[in-house]
């Protein structure tokens, strides 16, 4: 093709001319060469900028096409290359009329000169930034989008992401809204997020065609993953409207069990990891707590019973021990009758008699707790927070070793008391439902009514709350986020309720004293137990601001030695790189801690599953039977998200979804707060939130806890209602049911946004 030539026909181009065309229209041209439905258009070049007959030229260009409105568009040289898309730089203009081309052209010409353009061409190297500018027909869509051959946040090559909206594609290819996706396997077809309004966009089909064109593109360039641009008009047709490559795209990555049986992200310590960690946490923290949750025990039970844990992708997963013979004649030989008895009582004896397993074990367990342990840990935490300050880099690491083993047995009590608490709460639920169903109704929130209001268990974020106990976070007396609204009102009437529906239970079993005397029983030990789950979580973390005031001096004593560029980079080295360069070798750990941050960011942004692996048959799903038990019987909206019902009672609000610190203040009163997951320093936002969703999270999740004493819904462990749900999207929250049921965008929202037990 001759460089002084004008305006080419898009079907004439030849795609090795991309100097002449760009970059979007060689692709086009190739793509329509090859049988995609590709709008006809024609090409203007840089030539027709010096022609006085631009605009006579165009008029005659578009009477071949057809059609009286157009896009006109930028084709870069140097646009849509593997390594350098320009997505978004240039300008675009849609629905231009035959008068108006002329116009729109020159303005698209004048855009290659802008200052982002420019900024972002030198960074590439210096790649020209010399352009065409593409004229087409423009398709009168009824959906348009874009399509991703690979999962633009995991990798996956097998699965295709589609992105919809109704009408025009811009809104969504712009940023400025967020449309349906779907997740498209070769098996399987999946809508995974609904629209902003709630109304359906594309039908199945319609989803696996787009998914179909992709793939046939990405295979065309030899499998290398594409992101397409894609329109269906008002007739039906598919249309091709861009293809690039996918820059940046991260190595697949695989959700494998790390080991037999099931493992859980939302169990022990993964109820406080909600989303990847880091590699200082992953090294030195956090064996350091396992190690002295194993402590505990054997310092209390006799025995070590060793939970397995791993990280998959940066995110930490555990599984219970596999009951093998060698194991459980380890135990027996460890611990004799002492470990058997206690642990009976503890994992199994405490769902079917609550009151009888607080006799036999639960109570000495608690004892120890108050008595010992915590006196214990406060000293310590005490004595290390006043010698930080002073301490030489070595004594820095013994403190933190220190420190961690007595958080991780202070942890230990924790999931053997406290984690009591759920177990006692199913055989409470079910006494209820079989006895007391006219005096505890379902839908006012069953038998959760009873354990809401109690003395001891408001909600408190003292200044040592977290919001991961990966030391890389920030607590809550370093956050400005803050003060709660007074919650005594709200507690005080919770109070009230409960002693009501105390009243309406005695009533309803005074002709039967046996039952009566059961109900009495479970009661005491359920509400103790209740306030006992809350007093331990409250006091967990109390090392955690010495603990990150330390690696803190740590951090700043290797970027002294030059070992590290700033203080934090210190949480993304290794234990061992931190012993190594405070005792013999300050080597440079720069450019391991860059490529180690970017990683982390890369995970924390997956979509981790919540279980991986498959149940042991002897032992089954734990969680997932609890949760069943909770939910009981009940029907699931369609389009509903379902997950564990952790909090009781419906709330109507719109979604405002909170990944950290930073969202904070942007939340407002009556929104539906959803989270990967909350932690004691998010308890502020609790106070304004219509209902909480949280990904993660189980019945005994903070998200739970907190919410029941704010008398508000939640539904946690739902997976990815992060994902699924957009900001501003009106939602009900059941959590009774543990499901979120998106509405329509015109439907309005309720005058009464609480719907809460007893209220």
């Amino acid at each position: 093709m001759s460089s002084n030539l004008t305006v080419v026909d898009l079907a004439e181009a030849s795609p090795v001319d991309r100097a002449v065309i760009g970059g979007k229209a060689a692709v086009l041209a190739e793509l329509s060469a090859a049988g995609f439905s590709v709008p006809p258009g024609i090409v203007v070049t840089t030539a027709a900028l010096d022609e006085p007959q631009l605009d006579e030229r165009l008029a005659a260009g578009i009477g071949r096409m057809g059609g009286d409105r157009f896009a006109v568009r930028s084709s870069g040289a140097a646009e849509d290359l593997p390594d350098a898309s320009y997505a978004g730089l240039y300008e675009t203009y849609l629905n231009v009329p035959a008068d108006g081309l002329g116009e729109a052209v020159r303005r698209c010409f004048a855009a290659a000169a802008s200052e982002r353009v420019t900024a972002y061409h030198q960074r590439q190297g210096g790649a020209t930034a010399a352009m065409a500018v593409l004229v087409q027909v423009m398709v009168d869509p009824v959906a348009a989008g874009v399509a991703f051959t690979a999962h633009p946040v995991t990798g996956d090559r097998d699965q295709t992401v589609v992105a919809a909206v109704a009408g025009l594609g811009d809104p969504l290819v712009s940023g400025e809204t967020t449309g349906e996706e779907w997740t498209v396997t070769a098996s399987h077809t999946e809508m995974t997020r609904l629209a902003p309004d709630g109304e359906r966009v594309l039908a199945d089909v319609q989803a696996d065609a787009v998914a179909e064109l992709a793939r046939r593109i990405a295979e065309r360039y030899d499998g290398r993953p594409q992101d397409v641009e894609w329109a269906i008009d008002r007739a039906g047709r598919l249309w091709l409207l861009q293809a690039r490559p996918m820059t940046a795209v991260p190595e697949p990555v695989s959700w494998t069990a790390p080991g037999p049986g099931l493992w859980m992200r939302n169990f022990r310590l993964g109820e406080w990891l909600p989303e990847a960690v880091t590699p200082l946490f992953a090294s030195w923290l956090l064996p350091v707590l396992e190690n002295g949750y194993l402590d505990g025990m054997h310092g209390s039970v006799g025995v070590r019973v060793p939970f397995r844990y791993a990280l998959v992708n940066g995110w930490y997963y555990n599984a219970t021990p596999i009951p093998t013979p060698k194991l459980l004649a380890g135990v027996l030989w460890q611990g004799r009758t002492r470990a058997v008895k206690i642990l009976f009582n503890a994992l199994i004896r405490v769902s079917s008699d609550p009151a009888a397993a607080d006799r036999a074990a639960l109570a000495e367990l608690e004892r120890a707790w108050r008595e010992q342990q915590v006196p214990d840990y406060r000293r310590l935490v005490a004595s290390t927070e006043a010698e930080v300050g002073t301490a030489s880099p070595q004594r820095l690491v013994e403190l933190v070793d220190a420190l961690g083993r007595e958080a991780g047995i202070y942890l230990w009590y924790l999931a053997i008391v406290g984690g009591s608490a759920w177990k006692m709460e199913a055989r409470l639920t079910r006494f209820a439902r079989q006895y007391l169903a006219d005096a505890l109704p379902k839908d006012e929130g069953g038998a959760q009514v009873l354990l809401r209001g109690l003395p001891g268990a408001q909600p408190v974020a003292g200044p040592h709350a977290v919001q991961s106990i990966d030391w890389y976070h920030p607590v809550a007396g370093e956050l400005a986020t803050g003060k709660s609204p007074a919650v005594a009102d709200r507690h005080s009437q919770l109070a009230e309720h409960r002693m009501v529906a105390e009243e309406r239970c005695r009533v309803a079993l005074a002709s039967r004293p046996r039952l009566l005397t059961d109900l009495d029983r479970l009661l005491r030990v359920n509400q103790r137990y209740a306030v006992i789950r809350e007093e331990q979580a409250r006091e967990f973390t109390l090392a955690w601001p010495v603990l990150r005031a330390s690696t803190g001096r740590l951090g700043q004593h290797l970027a002294k030695l030059g070992a590290i560029e700033q203080p934090d980079d210190i949480y993304f080295c290794t234990r061992d790189e931190v012993n190594t360069a405070i005792t013999s070798n300050p080597t440079e750990l720069s450019a391991n801690v860059a490529d180690r941050r970017a990683k982390w960011q890369r995970q924390r942004r997956l979509a981790a599953p919540l279980t991986l692996g498959r149940p042991v048959r002897l032992i089954g799903d734990v969680i997932e039977r609890a949760v069943e038990q909770a939910r009981g019987t009940t029907e699931t909206a369609e389009g509903a998200i379902v997950g564990h019902p952790a909090s009781a009672g419906r709330a109507t609000g719109r979604v405002g979804i909170v990944h950290g610190p930073e969202d904070f203040d942007a939340f407002t009163e009556g929104q539906v707060l959803v989270a990967k997951a909350t932690a004691p320093a998010w308890t502020p936002l609790f106070a304004r939130a219509a209902a909480v969703v949280t990904d993660g999270g189980t019945l005994a999740a903070h998200a739970s806890l907190v919410a029941r004493e704010y008398g508000i819904p939640a539904v946690v462990g739902t997976g990815d209602a992060t994902q699924r749900l957009r900001p501003g999207q009106l939602v009900t929250v059941d959590g009774t049911a543990g499901t979120i049921t998106p509405h329509a965008a015109n439907t309005s929202l309720p005058t009464e946004r609480r719907a809460v037990t007893g209220s």
